[in-house]
């Protein structure tokens, strides 16, 4: 049950993590859990096995998601690994003017796009118990050969250096047990119980 109109704006989660940090498992779970809106982002990349159209992404063709930049439909895009990953603008602006607060489950290029835009975003940073663990997560899932792997591994470890310097990223959940992952971002997101 999403939270309803309150007459005030809703408040912008920026939830990011490198490949296999498990923040889109957390981030499905937390915001059900808290009654958030999860933002549905858009991709160029083929859906992967029991992925679902407007659930999981919006697939788009490379020349559509292009046309899409262009028009100005995007929070936030990028190119990772020879696909575009985008957060469409409108949706999340609408929830936010209901009063609903929204999750970007993004990754952190995305996230410091975001928070050009939105300096007031809460940011939390998902990190896996290890690199390790991380590598065994990424082939577990199937989806890449080994070398986009160590590609990902690589970029992961510039990334969340790069994040923990920020001090946008207020919040750390390490996902190493997932249920007290998903109960500590439950809590960080959810809305203030005492409106």
């Amino acid at each position: 049950m999403e939270q309803r109109a309150t007459g005030k704006k809703g408040t912008l989660f920026v939830v990011s993590g490198p490949s296999g940090s498990g923040k889109s498992t957390l981030c499905r779970a937390a915001a059900a859990q808290a009654g958030v809106h999860l933002s549905v982002s858009a991709t160029t990349r083929p859906a992967g096995e029991g992925e679902v159209e407007g659930k999981d992404y919006y697939f788009l063709s490379d020349e559509d998601f292009l046309a899409e930049v262009q028009a100005g439909q995007f929070l936030e895009y990028a190119r990772v690994f020879d696909y575009y990953y985008g957060t469409p603008i409108q949706p999340v602006r609408e929830k936010l003017q209901e009063g609903q607060s929204v999750v970007l489950e993004i990754d952190i290029q995305g996230g410091e796009q975001v928070f050009e835009k939105y300096p007031e975003a809460v940011g939390v940073l998902i990190l896996p118990p290890s690199f390790e663990e991380m590598a065994r997560r990424l082939r577990e899932r199937g989806r890449d050969d080994e070398e986009t792997i160590q590609k990902r591994l690589h970029q992961a470890q510039a990334e969340v250096e790069q994040a923990q310097m920020n001090s946008r990223y207020q919040h750390t959940v390490v996902n190493d047990n997932l249920e007290q992952a998903i109960e500590v971002l439950t809590t960080l997101i959810s809305p203030d119980k005492s409106d």
